[in-house]
């Protein structure tokens, strides 16, 4: 089973932008493995809680980053 896990900031990303990567990703493994593989693919879209990442060893938070919050309407906050 093609299977996809994306791990975002917490409200970055509006329910719609969600669909979109969900459908994308699909897509793109169709692309490979031909439509057999369309029902089987699983993309997992977690979100990770404002500072609860990193990278080299930095706890990262949306406001170093320069980001912004995405309500479910699509706007960003």
């Amino acid at each position: 089973m093609p299977f996809a896990n994306f791990k975002v900031p917490a409200q970055t990303l509006t329910a719609k932008q969600k669909e979109e990567i969900v459908t994308r990703t699909t897509e793109l493994y169709v692309e490979l493995y031909g439509e057999r593989a369309r029902a089987n693919v699983l993309v997992l879209v977690e979100e990770v809680a404002d500072g609860g990442w990193g990278i080299g060893g930095n706890v990262l938070t949306l406001e170093m980053l320069g980001g912004s919050v995405s309500t479910d309407t699509g706007t960003e906050v």
